[in-house]
């Protein structure tokens, strides 16, 4: 019976599984450890900047921001097609340099942002410039779908992201696709 019951629930879960992709793959792009060549890239490739997932080992809030919204194939893909992604670990001791070319580590990058909590989402404009920030994890994927769409249609210089959520109606329902 126990088996039976197993067998049940994971045949039910594998359709939720088999839509899902690795993040570190599918979300994340493997950095240069430049992020004014980063900046460049993004203008060669017409993206609207540069998002930043700030993170450390043992974040419950950033393990779920991945294992349920980072890993849907719709956020990936719209992710992707307008941002360059990037993971930076706020302990991490690996050399970078900045968005002005100075060289730093990712934990002195993490502290001259300011980012005192994890996840600490930060959406950079093509000139290195913070767009806006969100720290602690969304609510659910519509609402860092929102969040993109946000920095894409470039309300983060009109409206706080609260009222551009409340502007869509119902907690930015209406702005996902």
């Amino acid at each position: 019976m126990r088996s039976l019951l197993t067998g049940l629930l994971l045949a039910m879960a594998a359709p939720v599984w088999a839509g899902m992709r690795d993040v570190e793959n599918y979300f994340f792009q493997p950095q240069m450890g430049d992020f004014q060549a980063e900046l460049k890239a993004a203008k060669d490739e017409g993206k609207k900047g540069v998002f930043l997932f700030f993170e450390m080992d043992d974040c419950p809030f950033c393990a779920r921001m991945k294992s349920t919204i980072l890993n849907q194939p719709e956020v990936q893909d719209y992710y992707r097609k307008h941002f360059l992604l990037y993971s930076i670990d706020v302990n991490g001791d690996s050399p970078m340099k900045d968005f002005q070319g100075k060289d730093t580590t990712e934990k002195a990058f993490a502290l001259a942002h300011r980012v005192r909590a994890t996840p600490a989402m930060v959406f950079f404009d093509l000139d290195g410039k913070q767009a806006t920030r969100y720290t602690g994890p969304t609510r659910d994927k519509t609402e860092f779908m929102a969040l993109g769409r946000y920095v894409v249609e470039g309300a983060y210089a009109r409206m706080p992201f609260i009222k551009y959520k409340q502007a869509a109606g119902n907690g930015a329902a209406a702005l996902v696709p």
